[in-house]
């Protein structure tokens, strides 16, 4: 795992409070995720998640995942827990206009703490925002305390990729996003297999480098005045941003970063 540059909590607030939160769903759609709706099926077959479930989204932003997953598999109930209180309230801001306020509850709270029951969930889910979480460990233990056992902890991440990354290119990367660290894939299916689980995936999906490709494109092609508005016409403010997308971009394609994709079923006490 890269980090230990200082990025705390109140840093990714800062990003998910202002302009560059809006930027992100200029470019990435209200799922601020790689791959959007298609990453967010594909991450929910291989979990088996369907009607009638129950669900924690740990660090949920706007619970734009917790609205797929209510409507699209038709999950009875979810509950979103995210730091920043700015996004949480756009969030129950639409759950409440697309009528699906009774069935999605947010928290704003510690994601690694969050207070809810033991063992109260069918499934914990996550999706590209658990980057931004300082002690990753803590984080893994708290999805699992949370799910039932038998149950599944689903999510996926930006990882350094199997290429990894040199010390300068870390530095680099998590002052831009704004992460404290970067997990990897073994890192994360250690941390799901000494937390009582079974490993049913941690794989990378492939979808970084070209997805990268399709946002600097937009922006270049299409989105250039909205992304100009959004930052207060600062057109050097625009540009390092594009800099530092492009850095990323370079790193994507060299097998550096990437999307990892993880599933994982909670063993049943006394099972090895």
């Amino acid at each position: 795992m890269k980090g230990g540059n200082g990025v705390g909590l109140a840093q990714v607030q800062g990003v998910y409070s202002g302009p560059e939160f809006h930027l992100w769903e200029l470019v990435m759609g209200r799922q601020i995720h790689i791959g959007g709706m298609q990453s967010s099926i594909r991450l929910a077959d291989r979990a088996g998640i369907g009607p009638g479930m129950k669900g924690v989204d740990l660090c949920c932003c706007t619970g734009e995942g917790m609205r797929f997953l209510v409507r699209d598999r038709n999950v009875e109930r979810m509950q979103g827990v995210d730091a920043t209180e700015a996004v949480v309230e756009i969030g129950r801001e639409r759950c409440r206009q697309e009528g699906l306020a009774a069935r999605i509850e947010f928290t704003v709270g510690d994601a690694c703490r969050t207070g809810l029951p033991d063992a109260a969930a069918d499934f914990v889910w996550g999706e590209d925002a658990w980057c931004y979480v300082v002690d990753k460990p803590a984080l893994i233990a708290e999805a699992i305390r949370l799910v039932k056992p038998g149950g599944m902890v689903a999510f996926t991440d930006w990882v350094e990729g199997p290429a990894g990354l040199a010390p300068e290119e870390s530095l680099r990367l998590l002052a831009f996003m704004k992460f404290p660290n970067v997990q990897d894939l073994d890192g994360y299916a250690a941390l799901l297999l000494d937390g009582g689980c079974e490993a049913l995936a941690h794989e990378d999906t492939g979808q970084f480098a070209p997805h990268v490709d399709l946002y600097l494109n937009m922006l270049g092609m299409q989105f250039t005045y909205d992304a100009l508005r959004i930052v207060g016409f600062d057109r050097a403010l625009f540009q390092g941003l594009a800099g530092e997308m492009t850095f990323m971009q370079q790193l994507a394609h060299a097998g550096k970063i990437a999307q990892g994709l993880f599933v994982a079923r909670k063993k049943a006490v006394g099972r090895q």
